[in-house]
């Protein structure tokens, strides 16, 4: 993997982590909230012994105040300085839930609220940051214990026991949890990167059955599936021309200079083809020393001027081999498709505009106007 690959990752990584920062940061709003109305209604509709002032600073305002500003922080310190957004937003929950259980202690079941934490932190999968959850949640308790007569004495000896070795069986779950996320996110990254290398091959694969591996033009298979795919498209108006290119005396110079020597000047005229075509054309080597070029969107003279131009920058290509200078021309046939026609007879107008110029002396084009070159 490149690293301007693993740096996007590790950027999308941080992204999808600041959007559950966000998430979670919208449920303490809404525990906040909840635990806002439900101390009001029970207020109401309860039995509830408070003043109504009592009630209103020391149950309803002052405590709701103190958890949302601890939200608050939590907030800006994620937008300001995400670096430290995760602790940031652990102990600002940790506030949140003491907070509420402070207030409602006499409902035993609240206690486990000091789990939530905990369990949020697992979300980011960082071991130090479960510790660091855990440690704070039994700060908190013993402080209260320690400076809270009311809260200390509604607990007996086996819950200032029970509570944290609670906490810590939780903190041990939540480890497991987080190791296994991790383990599970490993194998699916692997499998998605295993997906990649698949498709990655397999359009090497497709690419390789499609094009010649010589000159990597496409292959005569693939063009002629092209060919084919072109003619339905000139049958409902498209403008298509056919450019049939053979090298002269290609025979004479393999059998002079070897096959290697061949080779090289096959793919110096490949590359000078794909040089001179658009992106909407398509190129293809159609047999050994023959290429055929489908042009699409071109008007006949534009058509021609491509053609041209492949002839005479091949002709001004010089090749030294054996201590001599050898020069290579090709000869070209171009036909321009008409209604009349079909895949046959398209393809043959070109091949024997080819062998017109093969005939009258080589290095030329030979097209619908007959010979012009």
């Amino acid at each position: 993997m490149t690293k301007a690959k693993r740096v996007a990752q590790h950027m999308d990584y941080k992204i999808k982590q600041g959007l559950w920062v966000r998430k979670m940061l919208l449920l303490y709003w809404a525990i906040i909230a909840v635990h806002f109305i439900v101390q009001l209604g029970s207020y109401l509709f309860l039995d509830y012994r408070a003043t109504p002032y009592e009630f209103c600073v020391g149950t309803l305002i002052v405590p709701t105040l103190f958890m949302c500003g601890s939200n608050l922080l939590a907030e800006l310190a994620h937008h300001k300085y995400n670096r430290f957004s995760f602790v940031i937003l652990i102990m600002a929950s940790t506030i949140i839930c003491w907070m509420i259980i402070r207030l409602n202690y006499e409902i035993r079941i609240i206690t486990a609220l000091c789990l939530l934490p905990i369990f949020s932190s697992v979300l980011f999968f960082n071991r130090r940051l479960i510790w660091l959850s855990f440690v704070l949640q039994v700060v908190v308790f013993f402080s209260l214990v320690a400076i809270d007569g009311s809260f200390r004495t509604y607990f007996s000896d086996f819950d200032i026991v029970a509570i944290p070795t609670f906490l810590i069986m939780s903190t041990f779950i939540a480890l497991i949890i987080q190791a296994s996320g991790r383990d599970l996110l490993v194998d699916l990254y692997k499998t998605q990167h295993a997906q990649q290398e698949l498709m990655i091959s397999n359009a090497i694969i497709s690419k390789m059955s499609m094009t010649d591996g010589l000159t990597k033009l496409y292959n005569h298979l693939s063009f002629q599936t092209f060919y084919e795919k072109a003619l339905e498209y000139a049958k409902q108006g498209a403008v298509i021309h056919l450019a049939v290119v053979d090298i002269d005396n290609f025979r004479k110079i393999n059998d002079t200079y070897g096959h290697q020597f061949g080779d090289k000047i096959l793919e110096s005229i490949s590359q000078i083809i794909t040089e001179q075509i658009t992106a909407n054309d398509i190129p293809a080597r159609y047999g050994g020393e023959e290429f055929a070029i489908l042009m699409f969107e071109h008007t006949f003279e534009e058509a021609y001027q491509i053609v041209e131009c492949i002839r005479r920058e091949v002709e001004k290509m010089t090749y030294v081999e054996k201590m001599q200078s050898v020069s290579v021309t090709v000869s070209i046939g171009l036909k321009s498709y008409s209604e009349e026609m079909n895949k046959d007879t398209f393809f043959q107008g070109a091949d024997d505009y080819l062998y017109q110029a093969k005939r009258s002396g080589k290095n030329k084009i030979v097209t619908d106007l007959n010979d012009i070159a």
